[in-house]
């Protein structure tokens, strides 16, 4: 317990050290020092983690039953959210904002989170692959498709088909696959700097995040959907990390590290890529930024409770 504590202290240092550069501007304005390091975290540093971790795991380590466990439960978050907002009557909204809303109640956030989450905490980055690689191929290109459908009438299947390719995370899990699959040794010298490129990725990540929290203003009166915002936080924060208990412990009979990190990885807040694929399509953005705020914020408790329970 005293290393998942120490795990979440470093996390939430780190996360506070961002907040606290971007608000007393030690670092320039924020928000570009903010997008300067989302840019080099996700087109350089995180691409050298994954590449790193996943060219050093066996490749039947990247499909189980912890990331099968992980799309049921993101589907059956879609479906309660989709059913709870004509049960709470979460006001007028529209297909777009509806897909928004189900895709976020159960996007893991596998990158920004996840990837420290499941070092400090679950003591294995390979824990999150499977699930970035599941958000990125599968669920991403459906919710591009559907947004397609409902705001153009059409499906643009350039833009859904090469959205995973042009991701660099994706090609740097292609890369690590290929590495993983054929056995090659990388050379030292241009794995050891890979390695220390991954090793900054997570306080990049997790700086940059605590300076998109320097002037948020969540779930404003008259324009954020407060009750669809709720609904979708419970979902995400709360049932999903229970039926991923009840699938891991009762229907998949994992051991109990298995039944802990499932329950972990689904207790993730929302991913801000939704945030993005939203503003792409202008819908749903403030119902989007809003439940990852919320999911966010509720998270550490979640986790922590969860780990206390479970470990």
């Amino acid at each position: 317990m005293s290393g998942i504590l120490t795990g979440f202290a470093v996390i939430g240092l780190l996360i506070t050290v961002g907040y606290l550069c971007a608000r007393y501007g030690v670092t320039g304005p924020g928000q570009v020092t903010q997008k300067a390091l989302n840019k080099i975290s996700f087109l350089i540093a995180i691409p050298a983690l994954v590449f790193t971790v996943i060219a050093e795991t066996p490749l039947r380590f990247l499909w189980g039953p912890v990331v099968a466990i992980q799309a049921i439960v993101a589907a059956a978050a879609a479906v309660l959210y989709l059913v709870g907002t004509r049960v709470i009557r979460a006001g007028q909204h529209s297909k777009a904002d509806l897909i928004v809303g189900a895709t976020a109640s159960g996007y893991i956030n596998s990158n920004n989170m996840g990837f420290p989450i499941a070092v400090f905490v679950l003591g294995n980055p390979q824990a999150v692959v499977p699930v970035l690689l599941l958000n990125l191929l599968i669920i991403a290109p459906i919710m591009l498709m559907l947004l397609d459908v409902v705001t153009s009438g059409k499906v643009s299947w350039k833009l859904i088909l090469l959205q995973p390719v042009r991701n660099p995370l994706i090609l740097a899990s292609i890369i690590g696959a290929v590495v993983s699959a054929t056995g090659w040794r990388v050379p030292q010298y241009l794995w050891e700097p890979l390695r220390t490129l991954g090793n900054a990725a997570i306080p990049m990540m997790l700086m940059a995040f605590g300076m998109s929290l320097v002037g948020a203003k969540p779930m404003q009166a008259g324009k954020a959907p407060r009750r669809a915002i709720v609904l979708a936080a419970l979902i995400k924060s709360l049932i999903m990390p229970t039926l991923a208990f009840v699938l891991a412990r009762f229907i998949f009979n994992l051991p109990p590290h298995g039944v802990f990190s499932s329950v972990i990885i689904a207790a993730l807040p929302t991913a801000q890529n939704i945030y993005n694929y939203a503003a792409r399509y202008g819908k749903g953005e403030l119902l989007a930024r809003d439940i990852i705020l919320l999911t966010t914020a509720i998270s550490p408790v979640t986790l922590i409770w969860a780990a206390a329970m479970l470990n």
